[in-house]
């Protein structure tokens, strides 16, 4: 039983291991479902977003903007004491407002002046499509990046390969100092979770914007990026050491939905309304006015701008507090599939599956909590799903098995009771038949009429829930015990030919009352309690000779008062005797013997037993026209 539930646990681990796109898809999810469990870390606060939102379009006119506008933006950012200006918009089209028609414009090159002075970082657009334009005629800077890869992967860059470029300018983007890349997409289900630090072009690495503000911000520099496995490296710069995957993505640890980074209206830094918010602070200068802004979905927020996920990466590299798989993040998922699969087999497999539910449940809550407190706390997400599916599987297999085996256990059971019930009816019938072999014949015929009218009578609406087919098998199989009292007959009362004197009539009616006794001196010595089966046979012998008006005996009881068995047991006891049995008085023919049992309807009959007698009289008829064997009695009763 517990190997069975090993199983689908060694199942569970391969999965882990191989790790196919649907369980891919699954783990990113279970991801997002456990960081939305997580406690959040709010932003550092050194990170502002100056928005160029409804109100600052209202104030200044449709983006984009005049390049003195823009001018005039930065340098009002500057002086408010902005430590590291970035701009989240390329500027890849001539000023529209000026009359020109040349690449480099008297408005342009004021704001590459503008960009120059205050050291602003500019951000452009990777393409990665097989018919993306050239990056030629742009320019862009290159990232000093050295990187490491362990032997025998030369051939494995770990980072993506862009085929072109969308950029600014080139007299603006000569004129800023730093730029970076602004790409950051969503993974195959459409949730943002991960942005790249480093991306190639034309055989030469660049950084992603967030990445330069970083180097801008703390002066950085050295980069170098380690490769360990092919899902996992690392990038040092100076003295930050940033977990990436294996093509350079960095796991973003949201701070919360949208807007939770600080906002100020651009229109607020033109008119001089910022005051000190931005002094000291890194700005990033982004759009999220209706029409202009990039909206993205992440684990926390499906309506979360663009912008703020250069913010969050930021954040990230400033507070170094980085959500990662641990480095053996693999080996550990797997140990824990073992582990709690194989833990929860044997629970079950001891004790039971009540238990094992509990275990199963409180194992559960706990790899789930665990999840989400190593998340929050370390920022190292070891997925619960797999533990999950694997502490499922084992119950599942494990339930399945054990129920199987009770089940197994039932059976056996049943059929052992089913062969000791067989065994005491052909006991107590060989019993009868030493006594009168006419009455052990008569016993065997009664096996079958008992189902053929049980089983007409089981569709009538007040029999219905009475006579199951359980009941209906058990009832026929028992029906050769309704005379085994007359072994307590004398015998020469018993096989008496003709009349009886009333006397000895009195001792023969007193054989239901002994047949019921010896059942009941049997369940005393083995001290068998309200047994079903017991119960019905004990109706059988006793009542088979009770009348519907309440003349019968031993009791006399009346209508609805005997019990069905008696009531079945009645006609059918009526019909044999008087149609097979010769030793009290001649045969009756089928026709006379079904008058026989017409007239006592309502009388010695219940009116409904006759009726399912009249639909099955042919049938009694050919059963009574033959000698039936023990063999062909028996195996109907089964």
């Amino acid at each position: 039983m517990f190997l069975s539930g090993l199983l689908p646990v060694v199942a569970c681990a391969a999965l882990t291991i191989y790790r196919p796109p649907l369980f891919a898809r699954l783990d990113a999810a279970t991801y997002d479902n456990v960081i939305r469990s997580a406690s959040e870390r709010p932003p550092a606060g050194r990170v502002v977003i100056v928005d160029i939102d409804e109100r600052s379009l209202a104030a200044v006119g449709q983006w984009p903007w005049r390049r003195d506008v823009v001018g005039r933006l930065i340098t009002s950012l500057h002086a408010s004491g902005a430590s590291v200006i970035a701009v989240d918009v390329i500027f890849a089209e001539m000023d529209r407002h000026d009359g020109t028609r040349e690449s480099d414009t008297a408005p342009d090159r004021a704001l590459a002046d503008v960009l120059r002075e205050n050291g602003v970082v500019l951000g452009y657009g990777m393409l990665f499509d097989a018919g993306a334009p050239s990056a030629r005629g742009c320019i862009l800077r290159p990232f000093p990046l050295t990187v490491v890869r362990p032997p025998g992967e030369a051939d494995a860059d770990p980072y993506f390969h862009a085929s072109g470029a969308v950029c600014n300018l080139p007299v603006l983007a000569e004129a800023a100092p730093r730029s970076g890349f602004l790409n950051a997409a969503p993974d195959a289900d459409g949730i943002l979770r991960r942005a790249p630090l480093v991306a190639e072009l034309d055989g030469r690495i660049y950084s992603s914007l967030a990445l330069s503000i970083y180097a801008a911000a703390t002066g950085a520099s050295n980069p170098t990026l380690t490769t360990s496995t092919v899902d996992a490296s690392t990038l040092t710069v100076g003295d930050l050491a940033v977990p990436l995957d294996g093509k350079s993505n960095l796991l973003l640890r949201f701070r919360g939905k949208k807007r939770t980074f600080p906002y100020v209206s651009a229109a607020d830094v033109l008119n001089g309304a910022a005051g000190d918010s931005l002094r000291g602070k890194i700005v990033l200068v982004g759009t999220t006015a209706l029409g202009t802004r990039e909206v993205v979905a992440t684990p926390l927020d499906t309506q979360f701008v663009g912008v703020e996920v250069q913010a969050t990466a930021i954040d990230n590299l400033l507070q170094q507090d980085f959500a990662r798989r641990p480095a053996a993040g693999l080996s550990l998922e797997t140990a824990i599939v073992l582990l709690a699969g194989g833990a929860v087999a044997a629970l079950v497999a001891l004790t039971g599956v009540t238990a094992g539910l509990v275990g199963a449940g409180g194992l559960l809550v706990a790899l789930w909590w665990g999840a989400a407190w190593m998340l929050a706390s370390p920022g190292m997400f070891v997925s619960p799903l797999a533990p999950t599916v694997s502490v499922f599987a084992s119950l599942a297999a494990v339930t399945l098995a054990r129920f199987m085996v009770e089940r197994s256990r039932a059976t056996r059971a049943s059929r052992e009771k089913t062969a000791a019930q067989r065994l005491m009816v052909q006991a107590l019938l060989s019993l009868t038949e030493v006594r009168d072999a006419e009455t052990g014949r008569h016993s065997l015929r009664t096996q079958q009429y008992a189902r053929l009218l049980a089983e007409p009578l089981a569709a009538h609406p007040r029999f219905r829930d009475y006579l199951t087919r359980d009941r209906i098998d058990l009832l026929s199989s028992l029906a050769p015990l309704h005379d085994i009292g007359k072994v307590g007959i004398r015998d020469c009362v018993l096989n008496k030919p003709g009349p009886l004197t009333p006397e000895e009539a009195a001792e023969m009616r007193r054989h239901p009352e002994l047949g019921r006794d010896v059942i009941l001196r049997a369940e005393a010595r083995v001290n068998v309690r309200d047994d079903a089966t017991l119960q019905l046979a004990k109706e059988i012998v006793y009542t088979h000779h009770e009348r519907w008006d309440g003349t019968g005996y031993p009791r006399g009881l009346q209508g609805t008062e005997i019990p069905v068995a008696g009531r079945i047991m009645a006609l059918v006891d009526v019909y044999d005797a008087v149609r097979a049995r010769s030793l009290y008085r001649p045969c009756l023919s089928h026709t006379d013997t079904a008058k026989l049992i017409t007239d006592g309807r309502g009388t010695h009959f219940d009116p409904d037993v006759v009726d399912a007698f009249l639909s099955v009289s042919k049938a009694f008829e050919e059963i009574s026209s033959r000698e039936p064997t023990a063999t062909n009695s028996l195996t109907g009763a089964a």
